[in-house]
């Protein structure tokens, strides 16, 4: 008897005027050009068997999902961007640029594109994780000692930066409609996980918020982090930024298997309140779509589909192992 599939948690993330979808087999990434086209990056996953491997150990799974997504999401995101700046230049002029472009020995053409976009992830992290902590032992180094106090006072900070940056980005109109394309990814995957015909004014009807996206992980980590920092004790600045770089693996990993756990429990009704601060903050990471952009959502999506069920079908000839998309979204 052939083995049953499971089901998939499709998960995604929006680029410049498109979105990005990952199946079992294929990412895929739709984009909106000038002239109204919908044009297409396909690109296969190629997971080593030990990536499979760690992808399903606990605590380490969440930091190899989060590593390998921004490795493969760079591409995407570039090609995204190209296709941007293709349409809003001259022919002359974009050719003069990229001619520029691939004279230099830039950075990404030493390393390559996924090592680059793993390298900006793990900065951001360090710096969000840094920044805060220096801030707090800055302002409340010595109005008392009680450590917790301390930590959660950090945590608030990290928080309120956070929200400032997002919406200081969400003002200018480029990144208010990629937030925009992030609503329309979530409205996709949310209409498919309810069997609804994937049409934009019926994929309209449907939230922009959902548990299992990219912001809610952002969230838990300063929730989770909170936690985990306060059972350490430490002494001076500078022990206590080291120690949250060494424990931050651990708070990534934590976060990851808490957020899967939350969106478990999303149809019970008293439970569900755990995922709601995640969802409050993507009332900043996400807009409203408009139809044009739920068009282009979906053609992601039905295209990824479509050349998911293609390559499962060549995988299962050649007894090649699935593999699942990453639970956590963009």
């Amino acid at each position: 008897m052939p083995k049953q599939s499971t089901p998939v948690s499709y998960g995604g993330q929006a680029v410049i005027e498109g979105v990005m979808f990952g199946g079992k087999h294929v990412n895929v990434t739709a984009v909106r050009r000038k002239d109204g086209e919908i044009t297409y990056l396909e690109v296969p996953r190629q997971d080593k068997p030990w990536v499979r491997t760690l992808r399903r150990i606990p605590l380490l799974r969440g930091i190899i999902g989060l590593i390998d997504s921004s490795a493969k999401g760079s591409k995407h995101l570039n090609y995204a961007a190209d296709a941007y700046s293709e349409d809003q230049m001259d022919p002359e002029e974009y050719a003069q640029q990229k001619q520029k472009e691939e004279s230099k020995r830039s950075l990404s053409m030493v390393l390559g594109v996924a090592v680059v976009g793993v390298l900006s992830l793990i900065v951001g992290k360090l710096i969000f994780t840094i920044v805060p902590a220096m801030l707090e032992g800055l302002l409340f180094k010595n109005l008392f000692h009680n450590l917790f106090l301390h930590t959660l006072l950090e945590g608030v900070i990290k928080i309120i930066l956070l929200l400032v940056y997002l919406w200081g980005i969400s003002q200018t109109p480029l990144i208010k409609r990629l937030f925009q394309y992030h609503g329309a990814e979530h409205k996709v995957i949310t209409a498919f996980e309810n069997g609804a015909e994937l049409t934009p004014e019926n994929v309209q009807r449907f939230s922009r918020l959902h548990y299992r996206c990219g912001s809610s992980f952002i969230i838990l980590t300063v929730i989770i982090g909170v936690i985990i920092y306060s059972l350490f004790h430490w002494d001076g600045l500078a022990e206590r930024i080291l120690q949250r770089i060494i424990l931050l693996p651990l708070v990534i990993g934590v976060s990851f298997e808490f957020l899967k756990f939350t969106n478990s429990l999303r149809d019970i009704p008293v439970l569900r309140y755990l995922g709601y601060p995640g969802l409050w903050l993507q009332l900043l990471t996400t807009k409203e779509p408009t139809l044009d952009q739920l068009e282009v959502s979906i053609a992601s999506f039905n295209r990824m589909r479509e050349l998911d069920a293609q390559l499962a079908h060549a995988s299962a000839s050649s007894a090649v192992p699935e593999v699942s998309p990453d639970p956590v979204k963009g």
